[in-house]
């Protein structure tokens, strides 16, 4: 056979369809037969992504409690109208709004208050560095006074770390008698006590100044403090205050300066918690942080205690949801009503009216 019997195609046309197929691909790249990698869809920038969110979204209303004889004012975050209180103190360094996630779903089914504490977030009192945990008792107590008078309602007081042993002392004062429940959020003596040796490494070794807000939103998520971006970006905020003389922000609460104080946060916890004569939750982010005495009254059943997976020493904040679930679960399971415990077939007393 002669090969000028075989027709092909003229090399200008091969050259043309070439150049067509070239162009279609930088448009439309083919996807590899053994690719198992998606392509990843453009993220947000990171101006939005942490960018600030309003407490508004979260809580009904906010309300500053003036306490009588003294200039100390107290800021306080509400929301929900019936059921009993969940009354919430948050950890050192951290505020009120640190609860805000999971206030969100307690609010359905109990009313909530979070406290900013003295020398943190919106509250301003004569010594903002007396952390001591008398001095935080007696806060606590003045505003529930102020804000409910002789006659509170039923209260579940809920307390991540410092704020967990301020709750524990303030029950074990028996002094606040509608009180109807304890919830502790990841504070154990033992645990606690071994750490206060290597807290002030700890403060200094953070990021002490933050151009912005959300600079500060990021590094709280980035550095592993927080690991709930929603949370962070509504809870850090007011945790920060603007230095003028710096140009930027800077923490509001001078923990490094409290040290005196930190010891009696956590001494004799463990008796004192297991002393109180109440429902009792216990939540963990690891069972590994149990002492001795919690680990008997644990086994003798003394207080309910869960351990939250996947999260950091926040709780409420890197899960609310779960958080906020556990929290209506105890409430639930030990029948607190708005008036306290509420036991089937027995009739509440009528208030004699005045």
């Amino acid at each position: 056979m002669e090969s000028s019997n075989l027709t092909s195609l003229p090399e200008e046309t091969l050259d043309v369809e070439d150049e067509q197929q070239q162009q279609e691909n930088l448009k439309n790249p083919p996807v590899p037969a053994f690719s198992s990698v998606p392509t990843r869809p453009p993220t947000k920038s990171s101006l939005k992504k942490y960018v600030p969110l309003e407490w508004t979204e979260f809580f009904d209303k906010e309300e500053d409690v003036c306490i009588p004889d003294s200039d100390d004012v107290f800021h306080v975050y509400m929301a929900g109208t019936e059921g009993p209180v969940v009354f919430c103190l948050h950890g050192g360094g951290y505020s009120g709004l640190s609860f805000a996630l999971s206030t969100s779903k307690i609010k359905e089914k109990a009313r909530v208050v979070a406290m900013d504490l003295r020398g943190h977030g919106k509250t301003s009192t004569e010594n903002e560095l007396d952390l001591s945990v008398e001095t935080l008792c007696n806060d606590v107590f003045a505003v529930l006074k102020a804000m409910y008078g002789d006659s509170p309602p039923a209260i579940v007081l809920v307390g991540h770390s410092m704020g967990g042993s301020v709750a524990v002392h303030v029950a074990a004062k028996k002094a606040l008698p509608s009180l109807a429940g304890l919830v502790v959020v990841d504070v154990v003596e033992g645990t606690a006590m071994a750490s206060l040796a290597h807290m002030q490494k700890l403060l200094s070794s953070r990021m002490q100044h933050f151009s912005s807000m959300e600079k500060a939103i990021e590094w709280s998520v980035r550095g592993g403090s927080l690991r709930n971006i929603d949370s962070a970006r509504v809870s850090v905020p007011t945790t920060l205050k603007y230095d003028d003389s710096k140009k930027c922000y800077v923490y509001r609460t001078r923990l490094e300066e409290t040290e005196q104080y930190w010891r009696g946060w956590y001494e004799g916890l463990s008796d004192k918690f297991l002393s109180c004569p109440i429902p009792k939750l216990l939540l963990l982010a690891g069972t590994d942080r149990l002492d001795r005495s919690l680990t008997i009254g644990q086994m003798q059943g003394k207080f309910q205690m869960v351990v939250v997976r996947h999260t950091g020493h926040a709780i409420q904040e890197d899960v609310p949801d779960e958080f906020a679930t556990l929290i209506i679960n105890f409430i639930s399971r030990n029948r607190i009503g708005p008036h306290g415990i509420v036991i089937p077939g027995l009739r509440r007393p009528v208030q004699p009216q005045q």
